[in-house]
C-alpha cells in the first residue's frame, strides 16, 4: 500500500499538540524537544516541532507501516542528538488522538505502550 493511499498516513497530516510524555518509565520529565503549547506539524512524510514563538525544536521524516501489530512508525530526526538515527516506534491513532512509543536506535520496536529503559512515549491531540 502506498503511503498516499494509507488512511493512517492521511489522518496524521496536520497539527498535533503533545499532552503527555513518558520517558524511561518517568511521566512528564523535562524534555528538550517540546515546550508548553508546542505544535508538531506533519506534512507528507515530514514532521516539525515548533514552540508557540516559532522556534524549531525538532524536525525530520518518518516511515509508516499500518499493517503490523502494533502499527509501526520509524522516526528519523534531521536535527538534534538523534539526527540520522532510525528510531523504531509503535503507534495508535484514534480520531484526534495519536500516541507513539519509540525506542533508541538498534533496540527492538516496542510491543506495548508502557516505557522501559531507552523508550519514550508521547501522547498528542489534534489541533485545528
Amino acid at each position: 500500500m502506498s503511503l498516499i493511499s494509507n488512511p493512517d498516513f492521511q489522518a496524521l497530516q496536520g497539527d498535533w499538540e503533545q499532552t503527555s510524555l513518558e520517558d524511561n518509565g518517568v511521566l512528564n520529565p523535562a524534555d528538550a524537544h517540546t515546550a508548553p503549547g508546542a505544535i508538531t506539524t506533519i506534512n507528507g512524510d515530514h514532521f516539525e516541532v515548533k514552540t508557540v514563538g516559532g522556534e524549531v525544536l525538532l524536525a525530520g521524516r518518518f516511515f509508516l507501516d499500518s499493517t503490523t501489530t502494533p502499527k509501526s512508525i520509524t522516526w528519523v530526526d534531521s536535527i538534534g542528538e538523534d539526527a540520522g538515527k532510525h528510531l523504531p516506534a509503535s503507534y495508535r491513532l484514534d480520531g484526534d488522538d495519536f500516541v507513539f512509543i519509540a525506542a533508541d536506535e538498534n533496540m527492538p520496536r516496542p510491543a506495548s505502550f508502557s516505557t522501559g529503559p531507552g523508550q519514550t512515549m508521547r501522547t498528542f491531540i489534534r489541533r485545528a
